[in-house]
């Protein structure tokens, strides 16, 4: 219930700041253009580390890709997160974080 509450509040922050910046993601999409070849590449690491994420216990492949969205990118940055964080990404819940807690 809290997780949809979260994510219903999350979605709603993002459509006001989406609205509010919508000369900035034009530019975005000009310069996004401009830097394909590294685009590429940073698809291929992005790739490379959501399946490291799957090495945690717990963590399946929808879960790994919520938590590299989210902003963390290493198992590390996982394990020393800090549980509110971790509980605020769309997808994880209370028993995935007892078991990441129990690593540290």
């Amino acid at each position: 219930m809290i997780s949809k509450f979260l994510s219903k509040l999350k979605s709603i922050l993002f459509k006001s700041a989406v609205s509010s910046e919508t000369p900035l993601k034009k530019e975005a999409k000009t310069t996004k253009s401009v830097k394909s070849p590294k685009t590429k590449a940073k698809k291929g690491n992005s790739k490379k580390n959501i399946e490291t994420l799957t090495t945690l216990p717990g963590v399946g492949a929808k879960s790994a890709k919520a938590l590299y969205e989210a902003g963390f990118k290493t198992t590390k940055a996982v394990i020393d997160a800090d549980e509110k964080d971790l509980l605020s990404v769309s997808g994880v819940g209370i028993n995935l974080v007892k078991k990441l807690k129990k690593l540290k």
